[in-house]
């Protein structure tokens, strides 16, 4: 996938090793490849804790972080390092729009860490769609994404592109996300991020409306994601790389997956109720089908 070989289809999803801190110890773990980040090219504390709950009972998750991480140039060398070691997992680099920068000046802050982190990726992600950064999901809309981007594209090379969309989205802003995507010489598409939703949660209600506004994933996000997986890849060729992440919790839900068409498979959330062993248990899962 994406011109290079990957150790196993599944990796970790944007959003757990936010600074490029635990790249290697993540692939020691089983992990495939590891998506760092979102970085930003300002340095940001995120939103005011607390912004972080668990949803037992739905095996999900609630989070409103808000792209906390020490920026870009902080993270490059970490990145760097990383790549020196032989037996590395693939590296994403997910980037996203500085909170202290106008929605308008936008594609100018994604173009600062593009410029810096995509030399130093396997795969380089824009990410348009958090929901927990003002503004930020407008520019999913095609007359804003179009021109980002191909801007991004412009500054990052012969590394892989992707862009990472919301599963709020309707059908035909995926079909059209999709297009462009395609249209505009990108490697890939990752689908999806948090939803907004809040529909069919087994917690009770004034749990949820506590934990208050932010991304909600894990478990409840399955059905939409594979909603979305299959929209994707019906609007864009064969060889183009869809990644799927979205409620994967088994090896079972990897394979079928790939068998709607991702090429690779992300995770989080269950990682938190699995364990440190979960990415290992996947892979063996994924190896004993294949025999």
């Amino acid at each position: 996938a994406l011109g290079q070989v990957f150790p196993s289809p599944f990796g970790l999803a944007a959003g757990f090793d936010k600074n490029a801190d635990g790249i290697i110890g993540l692939g020691d773990i089983g992990f495939g490849h590891v998506e760092v980040g979102t970085l930003t090219a300002h340095a940001q504390d995120g939103n005011p804790a607390p912004r972080l709950f668990r949803l037992v009972e739905d095996r999900a998750v609630i989070n409103r972080m808000g792209f906390n991480n020490g920026g870009s140039a902080t993270a490059a060398p970490r990145i760097e390092r990383a790549r020196l070691v032989r037996r590395r997992p693939i590296i994403g680099v997910n980037i996203g729009k500085s909170r202290v920068v106008e929605v308008e000046d936008a594609t100018d802050d994604y173009l600062r860490s593009a410029a810096l982190l995509a030399p130093l990726a396997d795969y380089l992600v824009v990410n348009v769609s958090s929901p927990n950064t003002p503004g930020l999901r407008g520019l999913q809309e095609l007359e804003q994404l179009g021109p980002l981007l191909a801007a991004v594209r412009g500054v990052s090379g012969s590394t892989p592109l992707l862009v990472k969309i919301a599963p709020d989205l309707d059908d035909e802003q995926v079909t059209g996300v999709s297009r462009l995507a395609v249209e505009l010489g990108l490697d890939g598409l990752i689908a999806t991020n948090t939803t907004i939703s809040r529909e069919g949660l087994a917690t009770d209600a004034a749990v949820v409306a506590a934990a208050g506004a932010g991304g909600l994933s894990g478990a409840p996000l399955a059905a939409r994601s594979l909603e979305v997986l299959r929209l994707v890849r019906e609007a864009v060729p064969s060889e183009f790389c869809v990644i799927s992440v979205g409620g994967v919790e088994t090896a079972d839900d990897v394979a079928e997956r790939l068998a709607a068409g991702a090429t690779l498979v992300q995770g989080y959330t269950a990682f938190l109720y699995r364990g440190p062993l979960w990415g290992r248990q996947i892979n063996r899962g994924l190896a004993a089908r294949r025999r």
